[in-house]
Protein backbone atom coordinates (compact mmCIF):
# COMPACT_ATOMS: atom_id res chain seq x y z
CA UNK A 1 0.00 0.00 0.00
CA UNK A 2 2.85 2.44 0.83
CA UNK A 3 4.57 1.64 -2.44
CA UNK A 4 1.39 2.48 -4.41
CA UNK A 5 1.03 5.86 -2.71
CA UNK A 6 4.69 6.72 -3.42
CA UNK A 7 4.28 5.99 -7.17
CA UNK A 8 1.16 8.17 -7.28
CA UNK A 9 3.08 11.14 -5.80
CA UNK A 10 5.83 10.77 -8.40
CA UNK A 11 3.23 10.79 -11.21
CA UNK A 12 1.61 13.97 -9.85
CA UNK A 13 4.99 15.72 -9.76
CA UNK A 14 5.55 14.95 -13.43
CA UNK A 15 2.17 16.44 -14.34
CA UNK A 16 2.85 19.67 -12.40
CA UNK A 17 4.03 22.17 -15.11
CA UNK A 18 5.21 24.68 -12.55
CA UNK A 19 7.96 22.29 -11.56
CA UNK A 20 9.20 21.89 -15.14
CA UNK A 21 12.63 23.46 -15.68
CA UNK A 22 12.24 26.51 -18.01
CA UNK A 23 14.00 26.60 -21.36
CA UNK A 24 16.91 28.95 -22.02
CA UNK A 25 16.47 31.75 -24.52
CA UNK A 26 18.92 30.00 -26.85
CA UNK A 27 16.82 26.84 -26.76
CA UNK A 28 13.52 28.67 -27.13
CA UNK A 29 14.73 30.66 -30.16
CA UNK A 30 16.70 27.74 -31.61
CA UNK A 31 19.86 29.82 -31.64
CA UNK A 32 22.09 26.75 -31.45
CA UNK A 33 20.47 25.29 -34.57
CA UNK A 34 21.38 28.13 -36.95
CA UNK A 35 24.40 30.07 -38.14
CA UNK A 36 23.65 33.68 -37.27
CA UNK A 37 26.82 34.90 -38.88
CA UNK A 38 24.77 34.87 -42.09
CA UNK A 39 22.00 37.37 -42.71
CA UNK A 40 18.40 36.16 -42.97
CA UNK A 41 17.61 34.82 -46.45
CA UNK A 42 21.29 34.62 -47.35
CA UNK A 43 21.75 34.07 -51.07
CA UNK A 44 18.27 35.34 -51.90
CA UNK A 45 16.66 38.77 -52.18
CA UNK A 46 17.92 41.59 -49.95
CA UNK A 47 16.48 41.66 -46.45
CA UNK A 48 14.31 44.72 -45.74
CA UNK A 49 15.31 46.60 -42.57
CA UNK A 50 12.95 49.35 -41.47
CA UNK A 51 14.20 52.28 -39.40
CA UNK A 52 12.44 54.80 -37.22
CA UNK A 53 14.06 57.46 -35.04
CA UNK A 54 12.92 59.53 -32.11
CA UNK A 55 15.15 62.53 -31.46
CA UNK A 56 15.40 63.13 -27.73
CA UNK A 57 17.60 66.23 -27.80
CA UNK A 58 20.13 68.25 -29.76
CA UNK A 59 22.80 68.76 -27.15
CA UNK A 60 25.12 71.24 -28.84
CA UNK A 61 26.04 72.98 -32.07
CA UNK A 62 29.69 73.95 -32.57
CA UNK A 63 30.59 76.50 -35.25
CA UNK A 64 34.31 76.14 -34.56
CA UNK A 65 34.33 72.34 -35.03
CA UNK A 66 31.44 72.39 -37.53
CA UNK A 67 29.55 69.57 -35.83
CA UNK A 68 26.48 68.85 -33.74
CA UNK A 69 25.66 66.39 -30.97
CA UNK A 70 22.33 64.58 -30.88
CA UNK A 71 20.75 62.01 -28.56
CA UNK A 72 18.19 59.71 -30.17
CA UNK A 73 16.35 56.40 -29.99
CA UNK A 74 17.25 54.27 -33.02
CA UNK A 75 14.89 51.39 -33.79
CA UNK A 76 15.39 48.60 -36.36
CA UNK A 77 12.68 46.32 -37.73
CA UNK A 78 13.30 43.14 -39.71
CA UNK A 79 12.14 39.56 -39.94
CA UNK A 80 14.29 36.55 -39.18
CA UNK A 81 12.33 33.31 -39.45
CA UNK A 82 15.12 31.48 -37.65
CA UNK A 83 13.98 33.22 -34.43
CA UNK A 84 10.30 32.21 -34.74
CA UNK A 85 8.84 30.23 -31.85
CA UNK A 86 5.55 28.75 -30.73
CA UNK A 87 3.27 30.83 -28.55
CA UNK A 88 -0.32 30.00 -27.66
CA UNK A 89 -1.09 33.63 -26.76
CA UNK A 90 0.99 35.16 -29.61
CA UNK A 91 3.01 37.21 -27.16
CA UNK A 92 6.43 38.65 -27.89
CA UNK A 93 9.53 38.15 -25.80
CA UNK A 94 11.75 41.03 -24.71
CA UNK A 95 15.48 40.73 -24.02
CA UNK A 96 18.30 43.07 -23.08
CA UNK A 97 21.65 43.55 -24.77
CA UNK A 98 23.14 40.22 -23.74
CA UNK A 99 21.36 38.35 -26.53
CA UNK A 100 22.52 40.73 -29.27
CA UNK A 101 25.92 39.07 -29.64
CA UNK A 102 24.30 35.68 -30.35
CA UNK A 103 22.02 36.62 -33.25
CA UNK A 104 22.23 38.60 -36.50
CA UNK A 105 21.51 42.32 -36.27
CA UNK A 106 21.84 45.08 -38.93
CA UNK A 107 25.20 46.86 -38.97
CA UNK A 108 23.89 50.42 -39.26
CA UNK A 109 26.42 53.21 -38.70
CA UNK A 110 26.38 57.01 -38.83
CA UNK A 111 28.09 58.54 -41.85
CA UNK A 112 30.42 61.49 -41.07
CA UNK A 113 30.17 60.79 -37.34
CA UNK A 114 33.04 61.84 -35.09
CA UNK A 115 32.01 60.25 -31.81
CA UNK A 116 29.12 58.08 -30.68
CA UNK A 117 28.24 55.84 -27.76
CA UNK A 118 25.38 53.75 -26.43
CA UNK A 119 24.17 54.91 -23.03
CA UNK A 120 24.94 52.40 -20.29
CA UNK A 121 23.35 53.80 -17.10
CA UNK A 122 22.32 51.76 -15.23
CA UNK A 123 22.74 49.05 -17.86
CA UNK A 124 23.24 49.30 -21.61
CA UNK A 125 20.19 51.00 -23.13
CA UNK A 126 19.49 48.17 -25.58
CA UNK A 127 16.19 46.40 -26.10
CA UNK A 128 15.47 43.37 -28.29
CA UNK A 129 11.90 42.20 -28.84
CA UNK A 130 11.16 39.00 -30.76
CA UNK A 131 7.68 38.08 -32.02
CA UNK A 132 6.46 34.49 -32.60
CA UNK A 133 6.50 34.88 -36.41
CA UNK A 134 10.17 35.96 -36.37
CA UNK A 135 9.71 39.74 -36.57
CA UNK A 136 12.34 41.57 -34.54
CA UNK A 137 12.49 45.03 -32.97
CA UNK A 138 15.97 46.21 -31.99
CA UNK A 139 16.15 49.56 -30.13
CA UNK A 140 19.15 51.62 -28.96
CA UNK A 141 19.61 54.91 -27.13
CA UNK A 142 22.59 56.65 -28.71
CA UNK A 143 24.41 59.96 -28.50
CA UNK A 144 26.28 60.84 -31.68
CA UNK A 145 28.43 63.78 -32.78
CA UNK A 146 28.49 64.25 -36.54
CA UNK A 147 29.78 66.78 -39.04
CA UNK A 148 27.60 69.57 -40.33
CA UNK A 149 28.95 71.40 -43.35
CA UNK A 150 28.11 74.99 -42.43
CA UNK A 151 28.16 78.10 -44.59
CA UNK A 152 29.00 81.23 -42.59
CA UNK A 153 28.75 83.75 -45.42
CA UNK A 154 25.58 85.17 -43.80
CA UNK A 155 26.67 84.72 -40.15
CA UNK A 156 25.06 85.62 -37.76
CA UNK A 157 21.99 86.10 -39.95
CA UNK A 158 22.30 82.57 -41.29
CA UNK A 159 20.29 79.36 -41.45
CA UNK A 160 22.24 76.10 -41.27
CA UNK A 161 21.02 72.84 -42.81
CA UNK A 162 22.43 69.75 -41.11
CA UNK A 163 21.76 66.05 -41.54
CA UNK A 164 22.50 62.82 -39.75
CA UNK A 165 23.04 59.98 -42.23
CA UNK A 166 22.51 56.26 -41.58
CA UNK A 167 23.86 53.44 -43.70
CA UNK A 168 24.76 49.76 -43.53
CA UNK A 169 28.49 49.30 -43.23
CA UNK A 170 28.93 45.84 -44.79
CA UNK A 171 25.77 45.06 -46.76
CA UNK A 172 25.15 46.88 -50.02
CA UNK A 173 21.77 47.12 -51.72
CA UNK A 174 22.03 43.53 -53.02
CA UNK A 175 21.98 42.20 -49.45
CA UNK A 176 20.14 44.77 -47.33
CA UNK A 177 17.43 47.29 -48.15
CA UNK A 178 17.37 50.11 -45.61
CA UNK A 179 14.16 52.17 -45.57
CA UNK A 180 12.06 54.38 -43.31
CA UNK A 181 9.56 52.12 -41.55
CA UNK A 182 6.62 54.56 -41.60
CA UNK A 183 7.67 56.98 -44.34
CA UNK A 184 7.86 60.61 -43.23
CA UNK A 185 6.26 59.66 -39.90
CA UNK A 186 9.29 57.53 -39.04
CA UNK A 187 11.04 60.60 -37.61
CA UNK A 188 9.63 62.07 -34.40
CA UNK A 189 11.02 64.66 -32.01
CA UNK A 190 10.54 65.72 -28.44
CA UNK A 191 8.30 68.78 -28.17
CA UNK A 192 10.65 70.48 -25.71
CA UNK A 193 13.80 70.45 -27.86
CA UNK A 194 15.38 73.91 -27.78
CA UNK A 195 18.79 75.47 -28.32
CA UNK A 196 20.29 78.65 -26.89
CA UNK A 197 21.44 80.10 -30.22
CA UNK A 198 19.10 78.51 -32.77
CA UNK A 199 15.49 78.05 -33.70
CA UNK A 200 14.83 74.51 -34.94
CA UNK A 201 12.74 75.20 -38.01
CA UNK A 202 11.97 71.69 -39.25
CA UNK A 203 12.84 68.00 -39.10
CA UNK A 204 12.41 65.78 -42.15
CA UNK A 205 13.33 62.27 -43.26
CA UNK A 206 14.64 61.36 -46.69
CA UNK A 207 16.51 58.51 -48.37
CA UNK A 208 18.97 57.99 -51.18
CA UNK A 209 21.83 55.89 -52.48
CA UNK A 210 25.56 56.17 -51.86
CA UNK A 211 28.17 54.74 -54.21
CA UNK A 212 31.61 53.45 -53.28
CA UNK A 213 33.90 52.46 -56.11
CA UNK A 214 35.17 49.32 -54.37
CA UNK A 215 31.97 47.93 -52.85
CA UNK A 216 29.02 49.30 -54.85
CA UNK A 217 25.72 51.02 -53.99
CA UNK A 218 24.32 51.35 -50.48
CA UNK A 219 20.97 52.55 -49.16
CA UNK A 220 21.32 55.70 -47.09
CA UNK A 221 18.79 57.42 -44.82
CA UNK A 222 18.89 61.11 -43.90
CA UNK A 223 17.65 62.94 -40.80
CA UNK A 224 17.48 66.56 -42.00
CA UNK A 225 16.94 69.60 -39.80
CA UNK A 226 17.24 73.35 -40.34
CA UNK A 227 18.63 75.72 -37.71
CA UNK A 228 17.97 79.46 -37.82
CA UNK A 229 20.25 81.49 -35.58
CA UNK A 230 19.00 83.86 -32.87
CA UNK A 231 20.17 87.34 -33.84
CA UNK A 232 19.47 89.17 -30.56
CA UNK A 233 22.61 87.90 -28.81
CA UNK A 234 24.86 89.16 -31.60
CA UNK A 235 23.02 92.49 -31.76
CA UNK A 236 23.88 93.07 -28.10
CA UNK A 237 27.44 91.73 -28.28
CA UNK A 238 28.65 92.98 -31.68
CA UNK A 239 26.33 95.18 -33.71
CA UNK A 240 25.12 97.57 -31.03
CA UNK A 241 28.60 98.26 -29.52
CA UNK A 242 30.01 98.81 -33.01
CA UNK A 243 27.20 101.23 -33.80
CA UNK A 244 27.84 103.14 -30.58
CA UNK A 245 31.56 103.41 -31.32
CA UNK A 246 30.85 104.86 -34.75
CA UNK A 247 28.46 107.44 -33.31
CA UNK A 248 30.97 108.24 -30.55
CA UNK A 249 33.61 108.99 -33.19
CA UNK A 250 31.27 111.63 -34.64
CA UNK A 251 31.50 113.60 -31.39
CA UNK A 252 34.96 114.64 -32.57
CA UNK A 253 33.37 116.77 -35.32
CA UNK A 254 31.71 118.95 -32.67
CA UNK A 255 34.85 119.53 -30.60
CA UNK A 256 36.94 122.62 -31.28
CA UNK A 257 39.52 121.83 -33.94
CA UNK A 258 42.23 123.34 -31.73
CA UNK A 259 41.57 120.87 -28.86
CA UNK A 260 44.21 118.47 -30.10
CA UNK A 261 44.44 116.16 -27.01
CA UNK A 262 40.65 115.73 -26.79
CA UNK A 263 40.09 114.84 -30.43
CA UNK A 264 43.12 112.60 -30.79
CA UNK A 265 42.39 110.61 -27.63
CA UNK A 266 38.74 110.18 -28.65
CA UNK A 267 39.74 108.90 -32.08
CA UNK A 268 42.33 106.45 -30.77
CA UNK A 269 39.92 105.14 -28.11
CA UNK A 270 37.21 104.35 -30.65
CA UNK A 271 39.68 102.68 -33.01
CA UNK A 272 41.04 100.42 -30.25
CA UNK A 273 37.55 99.54 -29.04
CA UNK A 274 36.48 98.53 -32.53
CA UNK A 275 39.59 96.36 -32.82
CA UNK A 276 38.67 94.60 -29.56
CA UNK A 277 35.12 93.91 -30.77
CA UNK A 278 36.39 92.44 -34.05
CA UNK A 279 38.94 90.26 -32.27
CA UNK A 280 36.28 88.88 -29.91
CA UNK A 281 34.00 87.90 -32.79
CA UNK A 282 36.83 86.24 -34.74
CA UNK A 283 37.95 84.19 -31.72
CA UNK A 284 34.60 82.38 -31.51
CA UNK A 285 34.44 81.53 -35.22
CA UNK A 286 36.24 79.03 -37.46
CA UNK A 287 39.03 80.45 -39.59
CA UNK A 288 37.16 80.48 -42.90
CA UNK A 289 38.62 82.00 -46.03
CA UNK A 290 35.54 83.97 -47.07
CA UNK A 291 33.87 87.10 -45.71
CA UNK A 292 31.02 86.74 -43.23
CA UNK A 293 28.10 89.13 -42.85
CA UNK A 294 29.31 90.25 -39.43
CA UNK A 295 32.76 90.97 -40.94
CA UNK A 296 31.18 93.31 -43.47
CA UNK A 297 29.42 95.28 -40.76
CA UNK A 298 32.37 95.46 -38.36
CA UNK A 299 34.91 96.37 -41.04
CA UNK A 300 32.69 99.11 -42.47
CA UNK A 301 32.13 100.43 -38.95
CA UNK A 302 35.88 100.29 -38.32
CA UNK A 303 36.41 102.23 -41.55
CA UNK A 304 34.05 104.98 -40.37
CA UNK A 305 35.92 105.25 -37.06
CA UNK A 306 39.28 105.27 -38.82
CA UNK A 307 38.13 107.94 -41.28
CA UNK A 308 37.04 110.17 -38.39
CA UNK A 309 40.66 110.10 -37.15
CA UNK A 310 41.97 110.82 -40.64
CA UNK A 311 39.43 113.63 -40.93
CA UNK A 312 40.88 115.35 -37.89
CA UNK A 313 44.41 114.86 -39.18
CA UNK A 314 43.38 116.70 -42.33
CA UNK A 315 41.61 119.43 -40.34
CA UNK A 316 44.61 119.94 -38.06
CA UNK A 317 47.03 120.10 -40.99
CA UNK A 318 44.93 122.55 -42.96
CA UNK A 319 44.39 124.69 -39.85
CA UNK A 320 48.15 124.86 -39.29
CA UNK A 321 48.77 125.93 -42.89
CA UNK A 322 45.99 128.54 -42.71
CA UNK A 323 47.26 130.12 -39.50
CA UNK A 324 50.82 130.31 -40.74
CA UNK A 325 49.66 132.15 -43.84
CA UNK A 326 47.65 134.60 -41.74
CA UNK A 327 50.62 135.35 -39.47
CA UNK A 328 52.90 135.92 -42.44
CA UNK A 329 50.41 138.33 -43.97
CA UNK A 330 50.22 140.35 -40.75
CA UNK A 331 53.98 140.51 -40.45
CA UNK A 332 53.92 138.83 -37.07
CA UNK A 333 56.92 136.66 -37.59
CA UNK A 334 59.20 136.68 -34.54
CA UNK A 335 62.91 136.03 -33.98
CA UNK A 336 64.68 132.75 -33.57
CA UNK A 337 63.76 132.54 -29.86
CA UNK A 338 60.11 133.43 -30.39
CA UNK A 339 57.28 131.00 -30.96
CA UNK A 340 54.27 131.54 -33.21
CA UNK A 341 50.69 130.52 -32.37
CA UNK A 342 50.86 127.26 -34.23
CA UNK A 343 54.02 126.11 -32.48
CA UNK A 344 52.63 127.12 -29.09
CA UNK A 345 49.46 125.13 -29.74
CA UNK A 346 51.47 122.07 -30.71
CA UNK A 347 53.59 122.39 -27.55
CA UNK A 348 51.04 122.90 -24.78
CA UNK A 349 47.75 121.83 -26.42
CA UNK A 350 46.14 125.30 -26.02
CA UNK A 351 45.19 127.66 -28.80
CA UNK A 352 46.73 131.14 -28.67
CA UNK A 353 44.82 133.50 -30.91
CA UNK A 354 46.68 136.73 -30.03
CA UNK A 355 50.29 137.64 -29.74
CA UNK A 356 49.72 138.91 -26.24
CA UNK A 357 48.36 135.49 -25.24
CA UNK A 358 51.56 133.77 -26.38
CA UNK A 359 54.55 133.29 -24.17
CA UNK A 360 57.48 134.14 -26.42
CA UNK A 361 60.03 132.48 -24.20
CA UNK A 362 61.80 129.46 -25.65
CA UNK A 363 60.11 127.12 -23.10
CA UNK A 364 56.51 128.22 -22.52
CA UNK A 365 54.62 126.91 -19.55
CA UNK A 366 51.47 124.82 -20.09
CA UNK A 367 48.24 126.76 -20.15
CA UNK A 368 47.01 125.43 -16.81
CA UNK A 369 50.26 126.36 -15.06
CA UNK A 370 50.05 129.85 -16.56
CA UNK A 371 46.57 130.26 -15.11
CA UNK A 372 47.75 129.04 -11.69
CA UNK A 373 50.62 131.51 -11.65
CA UNK A 374 48.34 134.31 -12.72
CA UNK A 375 45.90 133.53 -9.93
CA UNK A 376 48.69 133.52 -7.37
CA UNK A 377 50.03 136.98 -8.23
CA UNK A 378 49.20 139.93 -6.00
CA UNK A 379 48.62 142.28 -8.94
CA UNK A 380 44.91 142.95 -8.66
CA UNK A 381 44.63 146.25 -10.47
CA UNK A 382 46.04 145.24 -13.86
CA UNK A 383 44.51 142.27 -15.70
CA UNK A 384 46.80 139.93 -17.60
CA UNK A 385 46.12 139.29 -21.31
CA UNK A 386 44.84 135.79 -20.47
CA UNK A 387 42.23 137.13 -18.03
CA UNK A 388 41.10 139.58 -20.66
CA UNK A 389 40.72 136.74 -23.11
CA UNK A 390 38.70 134.69 -20.59
CA UNK A 391 36.33 137.59 -19.99
CA UNK A 392 35.86 138.15 -23.70
CA UNK A 393 34.90 134.50 -24.14
CA UNK A 394 32.16 134.56 -21.47
CA UNK A 395 28.74 134.10 -23.06
CA UNK A 396 30.24 133.61 -26.52
CA UNK A 397 31.68 130.09 -26.27
CA UNK A 398 29.12 128.48 -28.60
CA UNK A 399 29.46 131.24 -31.19
CA UNK A 400 33.25 131.10 -31.12
CA UNK A 401 33.29 127.28 -31.51
CA UNK A 402 31.03 127.53 -34.54
CA UNK A 403 33.18 130.27 -36.02
CA UNK A 404 36.36 128.28 -35.41
CA UNK A 405 35.03 125.15 -37.13
CA UNK A 406 36.76 124.05 -40.27
CA UNK A 407 34.68 123.47 -43.38
CA UNK A 408 35.65 119.78 -43.32
CA UNK A 409 34.15 119.40 -39.81
CA UNK A 410 30.96 121.09 -40.95
CA UNK A 411 30.50 118.75 -43.90
CA UNK A 412 31.53 115.69 -41.88
CA UNK A 413 28.71 116.28 -39.39
CA UNK A 414 26.25 115.65 -42.23
CA UNK A 415 28.09 113.25 -44.54
CA UNK A 416 29.28 110.66 -41.98
CA UNK A 417 25.87 110.02 -40.34
CA UNK A 418 24.06 110.09 -43.68
CA UNK A 419 26.35 107.55 -45.32
CA UNK A 420 26.25 105.29 -42.25
CA UNK A 421 22.45 105.33 -42.19
CA UNK A 422 22.35 104.43 -45.88
CA UNK A 423 24.83 101.60 -45.27
CA UNK A 424 22.67 100.20 -42.45
CA UNK A 425 19.59 100.40 -44.64
CA UNK A 426 21.21 98.36 -47.41
CA UNK A 427 22.94 95.94 -45.01
CA UNK A 428 19.85 94.91 -43.05
CA UNK A 429 17.72 94.89 -46.17
CA UNK A 430 20.13 92.51 -47.88
CA UNK A 431 20.74 90.00 -45.07
CA UNK A 432 17.36 89.86 -43.34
Amino acid sequence: MGIHIHKREIKMRKLDSTKVRPLKSEQLLHIEDHDFALRPGFGGSPIPVGIDVQVESIDSISEVDMDFTMTLYLRHYWKDERLSFRSNKNKSMTFDGRLIKKIWVPDVFFVHSKRSFIHDTTVENIMLRVYPDGNVLFSLRITVSAMCFMDFSRFPLDTQNCSLELESYAYNEDDLMLYWKHGNKSLSTDEHISLSQFFIEEFSASSGLAFYSSTGWYNRLFINFALRRHIFFFVLQSYFPAMLMVMLSWVSFWIDRRAVPARVSLGITTVLTMSTIMTGVSASMPQVSYIKAVDVYLWISFLFVFLSVIEYAAVNYLTTIEERKQLKKRGKASGMYSMDAVQAMAFDGCYHDTEEDMDLSPFPEPCEENETRASQTNISNADTPRLKRKRSLKGNVGRIILQNNHAIDTYSRIIFPSVYIVFNFFYWGLYI
